[in-house]
């Protein structure tokens, strides 16, 4: 007898949790037992905030400080600047079978639509007269004589009219293309 109550108890119970936990209808996801993670007492980003004096959410970083993980690249796009960066950085990567495939990876993603397969810029946006500047030439004597520090600045701020790729791509992968260019391509 003892055994049936609570058997009964516990179906009862269950049966009340079972029932509880379903929604009220199809716009309520149910109970809310923490309701201050559904409904967040912080401001949005771009929401008026009267806790400033400028009435803004969104906050400048404190000057002078530089996010985490990230390194200021101090060379601007000018000529000098390319050889300063040719004559300063130096790659820290060894051109091993693994980099040098991670280079051709990465180059054949951001650099072979222009600079071409082989690098002598004959890529397809050219070839197929969607551009109508002609690429550099990576296996000209000119970008040979190039050190891999200055390659790695092109790739980081641009020259002429090619863009900049420092915003997509990320450092170690731009040594690694200056690698390849150099190890591969022009040999």
């Amino acid at each position: 007898m003892n055994l049936k109550r609570i058997t009964k108890n516990i179906v009862t119970v269950s049966l009340i949790i079972v029932m509880g936990s379903c929604d009220r209808d199809r716009k309520s996801t149910g109970w809310e037992y923490f309701d201050d993670m559904a409904h967040s007492p912080a401001y949005e980003t771009y929401s008026p905030n009267p806790n400033f004096a400028d009435g803004k959410t969104m906050r400048n970083p404190v000057e002078g400080t530089i996010p985490l993980g990230y390194t200021p690249y101090l060379y601007l796009k000018t000529d000098e600047d390319r050889l300063k960066a040719g004559k300063e950085l130096v790659n820290p990567y060894v051109a091993d079978a693994k980099n040098l495939e991670r280079g051709k990876q990465v180059y054949n993603g951001f650099c072979l639509t222009c600079h071409g397969e082989t690098g002598d810029g004959q890529g397809f946006l050219f070839t197929s007269k969607k551009y109508p500047y002609p690429p550099g030439n990576l296996l000209s004597a000119k970008v040979r004589n190039n050190p891999e520090g200055e390659i790695f600045h092109v790739i980081t701020v641009g020259f002429g009219v090619m863009p900049q790729h420092g915003s997509q791509v990320r450092p170690d992968d731009r040594w690694k293309v200056a690698m390849y260019i150099k190890n591969v391509l022009q040999k």
